[in-house]
């Protein structure tokens, strides 16, 4: 069986392929912006234009406009194709990479967030989270874990502003999607933003 990861929730773009467990193609790009032109093509470029039995997709947090594109393109082709589709969270994807490299410790996934907070969610060495994600200012964050390992786009300012730990710096590549512990896929696909609307509705008055 044939597997797509899609993951455009951050400034990083990537695809993967698997048959099966194996990988058989990938692209990862740190592109900042432009999502939206670059990942139909990279999808395109895989093996028989990247198409799949299954699409796993990130679901955020991460930026607004990426994470839209990328479960938008997901849920077309998963259409189109007649695909099984799931969905999973980028900060697992995250502590799965940091797993990969250390091995089954605890890991603490620490993401660039909106207005100069930080995303972070802890993760025990199985892999499946310790508490639920949040979105939180940089002094709180370094207030609040004492996980050694943090990993991330913000790991080296987590250490730095907390004074310890070993910061893994990464962005999310789907390479690494088969490694999310399977209980955190979920065929519900809606987007995770992390965190509070900025536009909020107007409060009706009598």
């Amino acid at each position: 069986m044939r597997t797509l990861a899609i993951d455009c929730a951050t400034e990083a773009c990537s695809v993967a392929l698997f048959e099966d467990d194996t990988l058989i193609a990938n692209t990862h790009a740190v592109l900042g912006r432009g999502h939206a032109e670059r990942l139909v093509p990279m999808i395109a470029a895989l093996p028989d234009k990247g198409k799949a039995h299954r699409i796993l997709v990130s679901r955020g947090p991460g930026s607004f406009t990426g994470v839209r594109i990328g479960v938008a393109t997901a849920r077309a082709l998963a259409y189109a194709w007649t695909a099984e589709i799931a969905g999973y969270p980028t900060l697992a994807l995250v502590a799965a990479m940091a797993r990969a490299e250390h091995g089954e410790v605890p890991v603490l996934s620490c993401m660039t967030g909106g207005h100069g907070e930080w995303f972070v969610q802890p993760f025990g060495a199985s892999g499946k989270p310790a508490a639920d994600h949040a979105s939180v200012k940089p002094a709180d964050a370094a207030q609040s874990f004492e996980i050694d390992l943090i990993a991330g786009s913000q790991a080296q300012a987590f250490v730095a502003e907390r004074g310890h730990g070993i910061a893994l710096s990464l962005l999310p590549d789907a390479s690494h999607a088969l490694s999310i512990p399977t209980t955190l896929l979920s065929p519900n696909t809606a987007p995770i933003y992390g965190r509070a609307p900025d536009a909020k509705l107007p409060t009706k008055t009598s």
